[in-house]
């Protein structure tokens, strides 16, 4: 069973680099630019949005969240367009070795939880005044 999953995050690890290679291909419809973009700015961001310390919550982005999203950039992306984004990921991870980091995904993820930090403190401070 670890095998498997082992096999499988590298499946994954290697579907995002194409993702990432398919949001600047000249042929991939913009919607699908648009939804791979954000998939991508996630999954290279070095922060979660849920910590994986948190127990269960904490992996169901990557074991959930990360492949349905994927599985949805793919059916909007065209067969011939993905082929040659593989062809380019394998060449990246043969070459690099490692995926690349989203500093700007990471960027969002934390005005996400300063957002939701605030918003929580107003909530707070809206019901002790009564």
């Amino acid at each position: 069973m670890l095998a498997a999953l082992k096999r499988r995050a590298r499946e994954l690890k290697h579907q995002v680099v194409a993702v990432w290679f398919c949001t600047r291909h000249p042929r991939t419809p913009f919607i699908a630019k648009a939804l791979a973009a954000a998939v991508v700015a996630y999954a290279f961001s070095p922060i979660d949005l849920i910590p994986d310390f948190i127990p269960v919550l904490g992996y169901v982005d990557e074991l959930l969240l990360l492949p349905i999203a994927i599985t949805l950039v793919l059916k909007l992306i065209p067969d011939d367009v993905m082929a040659e984004c593989r062809a380019q990921a394998d060449a990246w991870l043969a070459e690099k070795g490692a995926r690349p980091r989203s500093y700007i995904g990471a960027a969002v993820i934390i005005l996400l939880w300063l957002g939701a930090l605030w918003l929580g403190w107003r909530w707070t401070q809206h019901w002790l005044a009564y």
